[in-house]
């Protein structure tokens, strides 16, 4: 997916992969050491110095795209994270800085924005990120007088909560949806672990009791936040197609690998026709994948008009091939791939879970008819 890259980027990427090997190897994401708030929060801000979750902030605003395109930027980061099963608050941090950087008051692009992007605090989108019907459902907002807002509702399955983290909250109100940011440990919000199938990712449920909001919390109006909405899930679609994307590269890399090793009746098991075919299937699966995912990423950043639809398709098209490659591949593993000790359980488990993040391939297919007027 990296192929094209300037040298700019491919300086970024080469670094990144040396932080990411050296800092959180394979042997890391099993231990729950990663799980460490002390672990968590110096492995941000070694990633923050790299540039991680500055490329969607204007440069104005502290941040900087190496590209002037910094979807594409992020997304290929994304693509060497998936790769290595990376934690951490990546797709989130960026997200809401994002939206902090277009819709945020003064007070959050002063305060919250520059903590984001140096690393010193982590950001989620408390929104149901398996959400299979608006961003908006679970939690209700009401008017306090003064221009801000009380919450209150619960967000289930959202992503990488990290202590003493902020959290963009999508609420319905009689006027539509609203965002507000929140401490994630402030007074009436409670977040509640979750057991999930993805060993390398923390999900949460969020539970906000009657939160008030100030008025400078608040991101957008009535009339823009629908929009800025549509904007956040093409954001975090696309990062996460990106980085399930390097997943089912780095599976299927092992899985041919493991054919060409594994000896059956005098010969490597990738010489019979069988395996020969399903490879071929993998292969392709991972290239289109590929294709789909940078030609969303390059269309978003370009703010030409096009981008929710282009990452709609590549989440749907992304979904689907990733749960058809994890199965592929545990077929030419056979038993090996289903012991706790091989590595292939792990990446099962990634795919799975980006499949249904932030929308699986069926709501994305009826919210591209919806973007479409069909």
């Amino acid at each position: 997916m990296d192929r094209d890259a300037t040298e700019d980027q491919r300086a970024l990427l080469d670094v990144s992969v040396r932080f990411m090997e050296e800092t959180c190897p394979p042997a890391v994401v099993r231990d729950a050491e990663r799980r460490n708030p002390e672990f968590t929060a110096t492995y941000r801000s070694q990633a923050a110095e790299l540039g991680w979750f500055s490329m969607l902030v204007p440069e104005a605003l502290g941040g900087a795209s190496l590209s002037g395109n910094g979807v594409l930027d992020a997304a290929l980061i994304a693509y060497l994270r998936g790769g290595r099963l990376q934690p951490g608050a990546f797709v989130g941090t960026n997200v809401v800085a994002d939206a902090i950087a277009r819709a945020g008051s003064a007070r959050l692009q002063a305060e919250v924005l520059p903590a984001l992007v140096a690393g010193e605090a982590s950001a989620a989108w408390a929104l149901s990120a398996t959400t299979a019907g608006s961003p908006a459902a679970g939690v209700d907002a009401r008017a306090d007088g003064a221009g801000g807002l009380v919450l209150s509702g619960a967000k289930t399955a959202v992503l990488d909560i990290e202590p003493g983290g902020w959290l963009l909250v999508t609420a319905s109100s009689p006027d539509g949806p609203v965002q507000a940011v929140v401490a994630a440990d402030a007074p009436g919000v409670g977040v509640v672990a979750l057991e999930s199938l993805d060993l390398s990712r923390r999900f949460a449920e969020v539970r906000l009791d009657a939160v008030a909001v100030a008025a400078d919390a608040v991101l957008g109006d009535a009339a823009s936040t629908a929009a800025l909405v549509d904007h956040q899930l093409a954001v975090a679609a696309t990062l996460v197609a990106a980085e399930c994307v390097g997943a089912m590269a780095a599976e299927f890399a092992m899985t041919l690998q493991y054919a060409k090793d594994r000896i059956a009746f005098g010969r490597p098991i990738g010489s019979f026709q069988a395996i020969k075919h399903v490879l071929a299937d993998t292969s392709l699966a991972v290239e289109m994948s590929k294709a789909i995912t940078l030609a969303a990423a390059r269309t978003l950043g370009s703010e030409d008009g096009h981008g929710p639809s282009a990452a709609s398709m590549a989440k749907a098209l992304v979904g689907d091939s990733a749960i058809d490659l994890a199965q592929n591949c545990f077929q030419v593993f056979g038993g090996i791939g289903y012991t706790w000790e091989h590595d292939q359980h792990l990446y099962l488990r990634r795919l799975t879970t980006d499949a249904g993040l932030f929308g699986d391939a069926a709501w994305h297919r009826e919210h591209l008819c919806q973007l479409s007027g069909i």
